[in-house]
């Protein structure tokens, strides 16, 4: 229990920070946000709750091919913000990214990693 309480207060600190630091400079908050800490983190915790290695190792592996689908979203969204709204954008992203998430999957099967 100890062990979710830290993972909770350290995971929470570090979205507060980042949200922080984006309201002095959105250039640092980016890079800071931009930074695989999440994934950092859940590696970090997966490591002390003694899961394997080849299940740490695929974790990584996985995270790799579900990025780049969203890539596309943090391109569209700046654009799009200014013109259907931050809800609108923010929903528009995700289609995105779902529209993008097919062939991405397409191509992984073709060199075979299987995302579904």
């Amino acid at each position: 229990m100890q062990l979710l309480i830290t993972k909770y207060l350290i995971t929470s600190l570090l979205v507060v920070i980042i949200s922080e630091v984006v309201r002095r400079s959105d250039r640092v908050g980016a890079l800071l946000a931009a930074l695989p800490m999440v994934t950092l983190m859940v590696l970090i915790w997966m490591w002390f709750e003694g899961q394997p290695e080849q299940k740490i190792a695929n974790h990584a592996w996985y995270t790799f091919w579900y990025v780049l689908p969203t890539l596309p979203m943090f391109l569209a969204f700046p654009w799009l913000l200014g013109r259907i709204g931050f809800w609108g954008a923010l929903g528009a992203s995700a289609v995105i990214t779902l529209v993008c998430f097919v062939p991405v999957a397409w191509a992984a099967k073709s060199v075979g990693v299987e995302l579904l």
